[in-house]
């Protein structure tokens, strides 16, 4: 347990406060698992708690919340949260059944209650050193049952984000979704197009690098959810016939599962690339049709999904760029003459998007003899390189490769993962 925290605890009972520790910390602690982050839940107000600490940040128009800040750690305290009628309380607003600000004070027992869901409605006490529990979270941490606290529908509709997170904590916890809480998901889940983009992005990030991104992507979209996300990727997941891109996704996101189990870092422009790819592939392909250079056909495409996308997920510019960057380089590694492969072997992004190329490759969705020629001529010295790029073995056209699956698919298909 977090000594800061229990600073926090100890400080405030001291001033004569009530204190607990609250949330995913106490039901971590419960299933024996390391908390990442430490609440502490107060009778005191936001005021109180500056008073208190003189290393306190007060932060959130929506739910005004206390960081007590120690070094590198932060331990965040809140006030308890009253029940309130709708509309009775000026500091209570909602817009459409949406909360959009909320500081209305009451009890413990009032605060339990407002939770979103009863595992994490459990309250560390360190007066008696007992986890108090008014809405049956202790039952459902027993059975790992994810329950909403209150009517399913109402409280989606006050935060629709709950739905995403029903998903990733029964996923990270193997928890299952109580059935009541489950069944108004696929009907709600459109409401997440009313969340701002900024705040899907935050979620988006929690899911796919929580280092359960498959289970988390199979779940999204059992639910319907993956497709009020990235609603052109699953058309394109729903109607493609041959099964490639469900598996170059699947892939994507077991390596990335992978990479965190192994404590490697991620690039997260190319997980958004690889969520992104069928759509923009299938764009490319329209417009090489029509005539135009592959190149500019990757990049308007790209540019063309990007836009769309970001009216539901905000995308930074440090993601947003390099994942136009890797879509565009994918034709260029069809040019394996001249000047054009030392060229692209010196692009920043060259190791990404061979990765990329890789990754297409082993899906089936890409020639496997195109990648092989890369992987040699990258580690090949110079004048290898250099006879190579003379020899004329270029690798089949993607007209050809096209071709070449469509006939394949005629007897083949791949299973589907999710």
């Amino acid at each position: 347990m977090s000594e800061n925290a229990l600073k926090v605890l100890y400080r405030l009972k001291k001033e004569g406060y009530e204190a607990y520790l609250v949330g995913g910390c106490v039901r971590d602690l419960l299933l024996g698992r390391e908390p990442k982050d430490f609440d502490v839940v107060t009778d005191a107000h936001p005021e109180e708690i500056r008073q208190v600490f003189r290393n306190c940040r007060l932060i959130g128009r929506r739910f005004r919340l206390a960081h007590v800040h120690f070094g590198q750690e932060i331990i965040e305290v809140a006030t308890f949260r009253a029940l309130q009628a709708e509309g009775a309380h000026h500091e209570r607003v909602l817009e459409n059944g949406r909360i959009l600000r909320d500081n209305v004070y009451g009890s413990i027992e009032e605060d339990a209650f407002r939770r979103d869901f009863s595992v994490n409605a459990l309250y560390y006490n360190i007066n008696d050193f007992s986890v108090v529990d008014f809405v049956g979270g202790m039952e459902d941490h027993r059975t790992s049952m994810m329950r909403l606290i209150g009517d399913p529908e109402k409280r989606y509709r006050e935060d629709p984000v709950r739905m995403l997170r029903a998903v990733r904590f029964a996923v990270r916890l193997g928890f299952k979704i109580h059935q009541q809480s489950a069944e108004p998901i696929p009907r709600l889940a459109n409401l997440l197009r009313e969340i701002p983009p900024a705040r899907l992005f935050d979620e988006i990030m929690k899911l796919m690098l929580s280092g359960y991104a498959v289970q988390n992507f199979e779940q999204l979209r059992h639910f319907g959810l993956f497709g009020a996300l990235f609603p052109e990727t699953e058309r394109s997941l729903s109607h493609e016939p041959e099964g490639f891109p469900l598996t170059f996704l699947a892939k994507a996101l077991e390596r990335t599962d992978e990479r965190i189990a192994n404590d490697q870092s991620v690039a997260p422009y190319f997980l958004f690339a690889a969520l992104l790819w069928e759509p923009v592939r299938a764009r490319a392909g329209k417009l090489i049709e029509g005539g135009e250079n592959a190149i500019l056909a990757y990049q308007d495409a790209g540019n063309e999904v990007i836009n769309r996308q970001l009216r539901l997920i905000a995308l930074p510019k440090s993601i947003g760029m390099p994942v136009r960057e890797l879509w565009a380089l994918q034709p260029r590694f069809e040019m394996t003459q001249g000047g054009r492969p030392f060229r692209l072997l010196g692009h920043p992004r060259f190791r990404a998007a061979y990765d990329f190329l890789l990754l297409r490759a082993e899906t089936g969705e890409a020639d496997p003899v195109l990648a092989d020629w890369w992987t040699r001529f990258q580690s090949a010295a110079e004048l290898e390189q250099k006879s190579m790029v003379r020899s004329g073995n270029r690798a089949p056209s993607s007209r050809n490769r096209t071709r070449k699956r469509r006939s394949r698919s005629k007897t083949t298909r791949t299973p589907p993962v999710a």
